[in-house]
């Protein structure tokens, strides 16, 4: 044996599940297609990063249409956290249980908020969370504070803050995973879409993995990517791989698959054999489906007579429209602020001039509203032919039209907004998803997969419902809590 337990994948779920495992002493091998990413000039250049895509991977999808794109998602260590916003959101209370919208009504979770909320008090530790519990109506009830006091607003953004209050609004501090001064040290920019490349951010890279390589006994091998998972009646008995040193095939009594909702699909479909025809842990059927990316607007409220002097901006949230707001009191979403948004960066993402650019981001603010995506059996990763191809239905679109109405109402006198591409990796999720009932779910309570015993997932793939809200706290803390189930349990029988 290679090692007693694989890991797929050094994002979110990976690095933390070999966090929460590494105590244990069993031999933990993390597999990884990415190299670790290495400080440059680029790391901090808008205009590489919006304009020229220096840091996108050599990879193309297709769409539902067979037109071939590059996805937005990252390959290096510690996957798409290199370069998320580090937003730490729990989940709202509500979100586990069977909610109404618009559109349809959510299936619930398998589990409740209860049973995950010393997961996310543990994860938020692990990965330095700076907030506030006290201010948001929607927040949930939490064991502990948080390890760190919140981000500060800059002061355009502090204005901002008590702009929304005086409009009856309740407005409060985003939870962020960031070293602020340290951040800053590198350059004077947003962490918002900017790879980490000093270990400022709280990644997972630069706390999950870090954590787990304190212990002898876990080991990294990057520039290695799985091809396919081999697996003889109900278990897995190898992962083939292929990396520097050519192809071989790996093996551990425990898997755990944490490449990422769409990666981690299309590896259970392309590892399709005689005794599993439609792919591994799919006799539902289920695999694939329900690919949920989150509704998301980016909106510039643009006034030309304020200037906007602020350097990352992204502090505040506004959660008045989460759980009520619609035509019968149905949720509608998060508004949090965007990373600062300056001109190269609107020029990329917008095709203006960069002259104008500069002239609208500077004279503007920049704010995100989030719907929640509901699970559509029909919205899939699909592997026809050896390739991802991703055929997203959109869902709850007027409920997000309804809080991009209700901010464009805030005041300001210009507001453009652009929705975000459903190929962009906002909050991808929902693939592989958690159940009781093996007939319409892939993995069980534990994320062990339903059809086989040795194979687990542990990353947003699992996710029931997307929630309106930044997935990525959700994630580590479903990886502690099968951490946990894993160390109490023997290999063989895990």
């Amino acid at each position: 044996m290679d090692a007693e337990v694989i890991i797929i994948g050094s994002g979110m779920g990976g690095a933390t599940l070999a966090a929460a495992l590494a105590p244990s002493g069993r031999r933990i091998l993390i597999v990884e297609r990415g190299e670790r990413l290495t400080d440059c000039a680029e790391a901090r250049d808008p205009s590489a990063i919006f304009r020229r895509g220096h840091f996108r991977p050599n990879e193309t999808w297709l769409d539902a249409d067979g037109r071939p794109f590059t996805p937005g998602n990252y390959a290096f260590v510690g996957g798409n956290t290199k370069f998320y916003g580090a937003v730490l959101l729990r989940y709202r209370a509500e979100d586990f249980r069977p909610l109404r919208h618009i559109e349809g009504t959510t299936p619930g979770w398998p589990i409740g908020y209860a049973e995950l909320e010393p997961y996310y008090s543990a994860a938020e530790q692990l990965y330095r969370v700076r907030g506030a519990v006290a201010g948001d109506p929607t927040e949930p009830a939490h064991s502990g504070p948080y390890p760190y006091p919140p981000v500060p607003d800059e002061p355009d953004i502090a204005s901002l803050r008590r702009a929304f209050a005086a409009q009856g609004l309740h407005p409060s501090s985003l939870p962020i995973g960031i070293d602020l001064d340290r951040w800053l040290a590198r350059a004077p920019t947003t962490w918002d879409a900017f790879p980490d490349s000093t270990g400022a951010k709280s990644d997972a890279e630069s706390c999950g993995l870090a954590e787990a390589l304190k212990h002898r006994n876990v080991t990294l091998l990057t520039g290695t990517k799985a091809r396919r998972l081999l697996a003889q009646g109900r278990r897995v008995t190898g992962v083939e791989v292929t990396g520097a040193s050519g192809a071989t095939t790996l093996r551990a009594p425990v898997v755990c698959l944490c490449a990422e909702a769409v990666m981690t699909a299309g590896l259970l479909l392309a590892s399709a054999d005689g005794d599993h025809p439609a792919g591994l842990a799919n006799l539902s059927g289920q695999v694939g489906r329900n690919f949920m990316n989150h509704n998301l607007t980016a909106m510039i409220a643009f006034n030309p007579l304020r200037r906007n002097r602020s350097v990352y901006g992204k502090t505040i949230q506004v959660n008045d429209w989460y759980l009520s707001g619609g035509p019968m009191g149905e949720p509608l979403g998060n508004i949090q602020m965007l990373g600062r948004v300056t001109g190269p960066i609107l020029a990329g993402e917008s095709g203006l001039p960069l002259w104008l650019s500069g002239y609208v981001a500077d004279r503007s603010i920049h704010v995100m509203a989030m719907s929640e995506d509901l699970p559509d059996p029909e919205s899939r990763v699909l592997w026809p032919g050896g390739s991802i191809v991703l055929d997203c239905k959109q869902t709850n679109v007027r409920a997000h039209d309804l809080l991009v109405r209700n901010l464009r109402r805030a005041g300001w006198p210009v507001v453009m907004s652009r929705r975000f591409p459903k190929w962009k990796p906002s909050h991808q999720c929902g693939t592989a998803r958690m159940g009781d009932d093996p007939s319409t779910s892939v993995v069980d309570r534990n994320l062990k997969a339903h059809d086989l015993d040795n194979l687990y997932i542990a990353d947003a793939a699992v996710l029931p419902t997307s929630a309106a809200v930044n997935p990525s706290l959700t994630v580590a803390a479903l990886a502690l809590r099968l951490g946990r189930h894993l160390t109490a349990a023997r290999p063989e029988r895990a």
